[in-house]
């Protein structure tokens, strides 16, 4: 069996989607080392709580995360990088990248609990994607 590919998930802060990605993942496949990183990521930040919330419904622990920031290093270090939204990212040179243009429930007008609960499912279906084409 190859080795893991590692997929560094990338969004604004560290805090929602991206650590939602990274999370998800184990719940979703083997194939895939998940780790994560915010390009405006604050020290001392903790996991958006709604996000953390949702992480637990399907079994994916949310807790503990310590949001950290986007570096060259952690995307060198990666097979991919993954853009989980609209965080603006630059790789460097030979990193391959990725944008998820993932579904935004709140300009439908959908807020709350259920616009993570479908932010969650529309990066769960991603990940098992992904997983998919990496096979």
């Amino acid at each position: 069996m190859p080795e893991p590919t590692k997929v560094l998930f990338v969004c604004v802060s560290n805090r929602g989607k991206s650590v939602m990605a990274e999370r998800l993942t184990p719940t979703v496949t083997d194939r895939i080392v998940a780790s994560s990183a915010g390009t405006s990521a604050r020290a001392g930040a903790q996991i958006n709580e709604l996000s953390a919330q949702v992480l637990a419904e399907v079994g994916a622990d949310g807790g503990h995360h310590q949001p950290r920031g986007l570096t060259e290093e952690l995307m060198l270090a990666a097979d991919l990088v993954v853009v989980v939204g609209t965080a603006d990212v630059t790789a460097p040179a030979g990193v391959d990248l990725q944008v998820w243009n993932t579904d935004e429930p709140s300009h439908r007008g959908i807020d709350g609990i259920e616009r993570m609960r479908l932010v969650r499912d529309d990066i769960t279906d991603r990940i098992r994607a992904l997983a998919d084409r990496l096979e």
